[in-house]
């Protein structure tokens, strides 16, 4: 993998003028997709509910959206494969570890065309190292032609590298098509970003959903949001597709851990989200912030608000009691003769 660099051109003014004119007729010709879907809703009952575990939906021929079901995990995260002519990338593993669950490598060695007596070559790669995004890693290990790159962030900096995290960007030749891979860290520390040049598709794992952000390092995550607005705002963007959906076409929250989710508003976000989303997290007051139609929250920081506050109450509540048994020790003994 190699990461892009500046370089210094004679004729720099000609030379910009024939890059744009030529990226903007590569642009023009980006490969079309449907977002023609309707996510699985769940159930108010799963116990009673029998569905899929797994949705699938073409985006179109050489790309796929993986789902898994609310009812097989609340956090219902979304899977992407893209497939070029000589290797494809699978971008998440999902939150099930158990094939027998979730029949996640099964599917995808499915949609993955034939290469000679095999099947394509296969790159498995993580937006971040949640559990909800890595769980079916052990699906793919010992696979023919299949290779899981590490989640950690050291693996992650030598696979891509990324000599200088988080700057600089890597890119994916999966022949015929390249995926370029941007550190989004903000979110985790590991955090990766995937925009693809054929289709346009921004993927943007838990840095940017219609839903929660869950911020662990605002100033990270702030310059991470003005890194990847810079690199989108002279590329085509299709859609921004994030990791999980989280809210309703009114734009509610559902309830954390719900695996129902009637009216679920679309997957899909669009270039503006993406370049105005410097400006929605300099709004995060580093608790819990809503701005724009996002939720914006640092579980940490709200969970030692909590604790603060709790521990507060209960310090006020000693208090009261040690003042009420002081007064009723002192009445009486003054009722004493």
């Amino acid at each position: 993998m190699k990461v892009n660099s500046t370089v210094k051109l004679p004729h720099a003014g000609l030379v910009v003028l024939w890059l744009l004119a030529n990226c903007s007729l590569a642009w023009a010709q980006l490969v079309p997709g449907s977002m023609d879907v309707h996510w699985g809703e769940g159930a108010a009952n799963c116990a009673t509910s029998s569905q899929p575990p797994l949705q699938v939906h073409q985006y179109n021929p050489r790309t796929f959206i993986l789902r898994e079901n609310l009812c097989a995990t609340f956090e219902a995260p979304f899977m992407y494969l893209l497939v070029g002519t000589t290797k494809a990338l699978l971008i998440d593993t999902g939150d099930v570890a158990d094939p027998r669950r979730m029949p996640l490598a099964r599917t995808v060695l499915a949609l993955l065309p034939e290469k000679g007596a095999t099947k394509l070559p296969l790159l498995v790669v993580h937006t971040h190292r949640h559990l909800d995004h890595r769980a079916g890693d052990p699906q793919f290990a010992g696979l023919p032609n299949a290779e899981v790159v590490g989640f950690e962030l050291e693996s992650v900096r030598k696979y891509f590298g990324f000599d200088h995290w988080p700057s600089g960007i890597a890119q994916v030749d999966l022949g015929g098509r390249t995926v370029d891979v941007l550190p989004t860290p903000g979110h985790n520390p590991t955090h990766l970003s995937f925009y693809d040049r054929a289709t346009g598709l921004f993927f943007s794992g838990d840095f940017l959903l219609p839903g929660r952000l869950l911020i662990e390092d605002t100033e990270t995550d702030l310059a991470s949001a003005r890194r990847a607005a810079d690199f989108a705002r002279d590329r085509p963007v299709t859609f921004v597709l994030g990791g999980h959906i989280e809210q309703n076409q009114a734009g509610e929250l559902y309830p954390w851990e719900s695996q129902y989710h009637p009216q679920e508003r679309a997957l899909q976000l669009t270039k503006e989200d993406l370049l105005a989303l410097p400006a929605i997290v300099t709004t995060f007051n580093g608790f819990y912030t809503k701005e724009a139609g996002f939720t914006m929250s640092n579980p940490v920081h709200v969970l030692y608000a909590i604790g603060g506050a709790a521990l507060l109450v209960a310090v006020l509540l000693l208090v009261l009691i040690v003042r009420y048994f002081r007064r009723r020790r002192r009445r009486q003994a003054a009722s004493l003769p």
